[in-house]
């Protein structure tokens, strides 16, 4: 069983790593490839296109062809793709490195997700789940910092060299450690299908709006960020990376105490509680006229993600044993795509960055506490699911 979440966790890692490793040399990289950073701002974009452009196909041919070869093309991606980022000599193929680099990521992202649903019970897929959001917290706060540290001595491509030792590490850890976890005698799509597992049902469509509203929030919350903490709040540099800092902390603090919470509390319970702080914290920043009673709101922000998704996305994964990497797709391409659509739709709208987070707040909340309290698991997928779990070593 540990190498099974060892070889998870590495996979997930890979895609935020791409995201916050490179940002520290951003000006850097801008003046070499005789770019704005404006431009290059774009590569955010880009990149998790790449990944939602993956997550279409790879969920589906993991179904079909098993997640061990998945995971070990996707590492392969990622590394000739951070190659490419690496000797770009300006903005065109550095953007085009990006979208390949996401590409990758979005592979290994997909299979993480279908091997802890092929290799753990529902209980236990909550807890996972919610250290792998703390541990991933982690990354926003180190990448920069092991970024800077690699810019003291050496050129900004030292960083996508960096990404790219972390591909082959999880390539080798494909290779020789993670063994294949595809259930056994694995049925076609169809059969999936007349069998129960098909994605338009009312359970799985409800948690994975919850989740996507979810990611929404967090997202929003990142890009916003900068604005509301140096522009609104008047902090400075140093104060920015503290605050982020802060915020992260909370964020591991949570999602490492929410394995102890379920073994006390049911799922729906911390589901609930999950909303009821996002709504809370769109009350606060509503509310807040100093710069310590926003802080509190945006502390809120992190609680409540870190308490919530990964029971979220345990629950959403949960009904399906024959089509685990489909669902983690669409959990991914809906999560991706829909956190995207709302940060387009509120600059169009012309909302400024505090209520860009407040409005997603809310409507997060008091959406997703109507999907949880009028959708509640079914008990006969449940059923289902601990028949079709296969013994693991």
């Amino acid at each position: 069983m540990t190498r099974f979440l060892i070889c998870s966790f590495a996979l997930v890692l890979l895609y935020p790593a791409g995201i916050d490793m490179y940002l520290v040399g951003l000006p850097r990289i801008a003046a070499d490839l005789r770019a704005s950073e404006a431009q290059l701002h774009i590569a955010f974009s880009v990149y998790l296109a790449g990944m939602a452009t993956a997550m279409l196909f790879a969920g589906k041919v993991a179904d079909q062809s098993g997640r061990k070869p998945v995971a070990i093309v996707g590492a392969i991606i990622y590394i000739l793709a951070s190659a490419i980022c690496a000797q770009a000599q300006s903005g065109t193929p550095f953007l085009v490195g990006r979208f390949i680099q996401g590409v990758g990521a979005g592979c290994c992202y997909v299979v993480a997700f279908a091997i802890l649903r092929d290799t753990l019970d529902d209980r236990r897929r909550a807890k996972v789940l919610s250290l792998l959001n703390g541990i991933t917290c982690i990354v926003p706060v180190l990448a920069p910092v092991m970024g800077h540290l690699i810019m003291l001595k050496y050129p900004w491509q030292s960083l996508f060299y960096a990404m790219i030792g972390m591909g082959v590490a999880v390539c080798l850890l494909s290779v020789f450690i993670l063994r294949e976890s595809r259930p056994s005698g694995h049925s076609t799509s169809g059969e999936a299908h007349r069998g129960g597992e098909s994605l338009i049902n009312r359970f799985f469509l409800s948690r994975l709006a919850i989740t996507t509203l979810s990611v929404s929030v967090i997202l929003t919350f990142v890009n916003t960020s900068p604005v509301l903490l140096m522009e609104v709040m008047g902090f400075d540099r140093g104060g920015y990376a503290t605050t982020m800092a802060m915020t992260a902390g909370v964020s591991m603090a949570v999602s490492f105490s929410t394995p102890f919470a379920l073994s006390v509390f049911k799922p729906r319970t911390l589901m609930l509680t999950s909303q009821a702080l996002f709504l809370a914290a769109g009350v606060v920043l509503t509310l807040a006229h100093t710069n310590a009673v926003t802080l509190l709101g945006l502390t809120l922000i992190c609680a409540g993600f870190s308490v919530g998704f990964g029971v979220a996305m345990s629950q959403a994964l949960g009904p399906f044993s024959l089509r685990a990497g489909v669902a983690s797709s669409a959990l991914g391409i809906a999560q991706v795509c829909g956190s995207s659509l709302w940060i387009w739709l509120a600059a169009v709208l012309g909302l400024d960055a505090l209520n860009m987070l407040i409005g997603i707040l809310i409507g997060c909340s008091i959406v997703s506490i109507m999907l949880i309290i009028s959708v509640a698991p079914n008990r006969s997928a449940t059923a289902h699911e601990e028949a079709s779990r296969q013994p693991q070593s």
